[in-house]
Order: structure tokens, then sequence, then C-alpha cells
């Protein structure tokens, strides 16, 4: 039966091959649209590469502060301190990182200035991120006990700076400070990875950063597996409790959270911070929301076309009626046309997808990005197809299936 039913639905799709274009340029629009905004989610929440082991660890990017009687609220990131104090005591993490958030710095390479980003980190920082090293090496212990006046920088930034030219070993001035390039990492544009140079923490112009309990960095925490996330997240909630600032008489309340990065971008976008539920649920939801939403409206337009396709066919439908087709076979063929043109058009829609995360890629809209299809993408993209032509099949299909015999063989509905 399913052998007819592809045979059929090849004969009618190429009948009308102009009304099969339309169809397809509707479904790949409508999919190409949807599979980039997946790649792009995936990307962001659920990275790999540099960020590849994020299943395994949490980011506590700010900390929240209130007076007792709740009028004064101070919200910053964190300070060194801070880290060192509460976080990196936590039992059961494999590593710490203290990092700063990138900062606008000046290059000074002669009479010529480049403005960058940048960011010092600390040598935990280069085990939790797995940065793909594309010349020299990457900071060692040898570098932090020593004290060495070193730089990490991307591909983009080596080109910028140096040309053609090898960038380890070169030298660049920053702040007043002459560092000495070791290394040349992949662009990135991860949220804990974007930067154009990374030096370490020691090379601060002055020393009063180890002794700040709000500043300017973030932390991550990385679990020895998975599972130990829950209790990390506790244990960092138990943390902040027992955080004493400065001036305990300002604030006496203290909250920060240890979040996933889909959790950390929801607590921003929907305001979150002084509760331990992120929103990040809701977000996704959401989304979901929106994408189900976008699809039903090509979705009702398709339902309109393959009414009108039916009612053509409204003497074969008689027909096969006469001769005993069911309801049941007649919905079923037309859904299972329609799922396949649709599925045929999720194909062609991840070739097109492919084509637009190019064009995204080359035209730097976002610094650095860098996002491709894999199977994730691969299988949401054909659900979606699935989906839709079942979205925009049944309706015509349970009106097929109603047709009388006798008014079908007539040519009328």
């Amino acid at each position: 039966m399913l052998r007819n039913y592809l045979l059929t639905a090849w004969k009618v799709f190429m009948r009308r091959k102009l009304f099969t274009a339309i169809n397809l340029v509707c479904i790949v629009l409508t999919l190409v649209v949807l599979m980039v905004i997946t790649a792009l989610l995936e990307a962001a929440f659920w990275p790999s590469g540099v960020e590849g082991k994020s299943e395994r660890f949490l980011q506590v990017y700010g900390i929240r502060s209130e007076s007792a009687d709740h009028h004064s609220v101070r919200t910053t990131l964190l300070g060194y301190k801070t880290i060192d104090q509460y976080l990196k005591p936590i039992a059961g993490l494999e590593r710490v990182s203290a990092f700063t958030t990138p900062a606008s710095v000046s290059v000074y390479q002669g009479d010529r200035v480049s403005e960058l980003e940048m960011r010092r980190v600390d040598a935990d920082y280069w085990r939790i991120l797995d940065f793909k090293l594309l010349a020299g090496r990457l900071p060692n212990a040898g570098d932090d006990a020593n004290g060495r006046f070193v730089a990490v920088i991307n591909a983009t930034t080596a080109r910028r700076l140096f040309g053609d030219a090898a960038a380890p070993g070169q030298k660049i001035s920053i702040g007043g400070q002459v560092f000495e390039v070791i290394g040349v990492v992949e662009d990135v544009i991860h949220m804990n990875a974007y930067a154009d140079i990374w030096a370490p923490l020691y090379t601060f112009p002055s020393g009063t950063w180890r002794d700040e309990q709000t500043g300017s960095f973030a932390a991550m925490l990385l679990a020895k597996q998975a599972s130990d996330l829950p209790r990390v997240k506790r244990e960092v909630e138990r943390a902040a409790k027992r955080f004493v600032d400065k001036d305990p008489a300002a604030y006496a309340v203290h909250t920060f959270w240890a979040d996933s990065k889909l959790d950390l971008f929801a607590r921003g976008l929907l305001s979150k911070s002084e509760e331990a539920d992120s929103g990040g649920t809701t977000l996704l939801l959401s989304i979901g929301a929106a994408m189900l939403v976008f699809m039903l409206l090509p979705a009702l337009n398709l339902v309109n076309l393959n009414t009108g396709r039916i009612l053509e066919r409204s003497s074969e439908i008689g027909v096969r009626k006469a001769f005993g087709a069911t309801s049941m076979q007649l919905a079923g063929q037309l859904v299972v046309e329609n799922v396949l043109l649709s599925l045929a058009g999720g194909l062609i829609g991840l070739a097109c997808t492919r084509l637009v995360l190019w064009w995204l890629e080359s035209a730097q809209l976002i610094p650095y990005l860098k996002v491709g299809l894999n199977p994730t993408v691969f299988a949401c993209g054909m659900l979606l197809a699935f989906v839709f032509g079942l979205l925009s099949g049944l309706i015509p299909a349970w009106k097929m299936s109603r047709l009388d015999p006798v008014h079908a063989l007539k040519g009328a509905a």
C-alpha cells in the first residue's frame, strides 16, 4: 500500500509542477528560518568545541546585594576575593576559574593603534575551555610562577596585527605594558571564551584586584560529572548566604547563582536575579511556541492550496470511492503526499540553511560566529518538516475523505 501511495504521490507532483514548486518554496522558506534559529540556539546554549564541557560546568556572573530594609540594591560582577574565598572551597569541583569579562584596550605598535577586546584569566581557564591552538602554545604553570607577561591572541587579531608574519614571539604594548605573544587560537564567540587577547591575572597594573569583593570577574565551576551540578548549585546558594560585604551595614543580604548557559541568558533577559528559578524553561517554551506559531501561518496557506488541489481531483476520488476505497485510505494518501513533499522541502531547506549560516559567518554580523549543521539540527529540521506536512495536510485530507462519491464523479464537491 505504501508503494502505491508513493507512486501516486510522484505522479501527482509531476502532473502539477507549478503547484508543487509553489508548495516547495513555501516549505523551504519556513524551514530555513526555523532551522537557522535552531542552529543558533544550539550554538548559544549547548555548544561544542571550545565550550564543549558546558554540560559539566556552571557560571557565576554577578552578585546582587540588598540593604536590610530592601531599599538599596546593588548588582555587580564578582571580585576575585569573592571567588577565592567562597567558590573555590566548594567540595567536589574539578576546577574553578576566575576570569574577567572582555574590556576594550588599545594595542600600540609604533604609531599604529588597534582597539581590541582583552580578558585576564587564570591558569584553570585554559583547562576548562578547549581552545583550538593554531600556533605556539597556551600559558602554563611556569608562566604563572615566573610572572611572565605573555598573551594569547585569536586568529583574526594575529592577521590584523602581524599580517602574514608568525605571531608567536612578537611583542605588543597595552597600557604601557609589553606582552609577548606565545599562542594563537581559533576565533570564538561563546560567552566565556570571546576575546581578542588573553593575558594572565597577575598582569593587572595594580595588585588590588586580589582583595576586591566586587569588580570585573566571573567564575566557571567545573564539576567532575554532570550529575554533580544540582549539588554545586545548592552549595553556591549557601555560599551567597555566608557572604559578608565590606560594608555590612549598607548591604546585608546577598545572592548569586551558579547557572548553565541557558539559565544565565534567561536570568538576564527575564530579570530573575532575585530567585533560584532562572526562567530557562519558560524561555525555551516561549521560543518553541513562537516557532510553532511561525510555522502555523504558512501551514494555513498550504491548507488552502491543498484544499483547492483536492477539488481538482474530485473525479479521481469518486472513482476510488466507487471501487471501495475507504475514507481512511484516501485521507492517508493525501497526508503521505503532503508529508513527502514537506520532507523533500526539508532536505532542500537543510542545504539552504547551510548557505544562510555560511553567509552569517562570512558577513561577520556576529563577530567570530561559527555555527553549522550537525545531527541535532538535521534531526530537528526533519522533525519540523514532518510536523509541517501533518499540519498542512490533515484538514484537506479530512475534507477529501468526506466527499460524496456521486458528486465527486460529477466533478463537484
